[in-house]
């Protein structure tokens, strides 16, 4: 086997590991056994939730005021 063959059964053999790894569709098993479509929807979930401001603590304090005071 010359070095020409073998080059060209490596580039064969990547290229057919690189072509499996696009065939991944969304409703395959991904992690934590959800699909891959499932995961994604909550890593979006995830980083809005993350990527709010917390509210500051006076803003709870006069909102369970009112709630107390709608109560009564």
């Amino acid at each position: 086997m010359g070095r020409d063959s073998l080059a060209k059964i490596l580039a064969a053999a990547a290229t057919l590991g690189l072509a499996a790894g696009c065939s991944r569709t969304d409703n395959e098993p991904g992690p934590g056994g959800v699909t891959v479509s499932e995961a994604k929807a909550l890593d979006d979930a995830a980083e809005m939730l993350e990527s709010r401001d917390a509210a500051p603590v006076g803003d709870t304090e006069s909102a369970v005021k009112k709630a107390e005071q709608a109560d009564k």
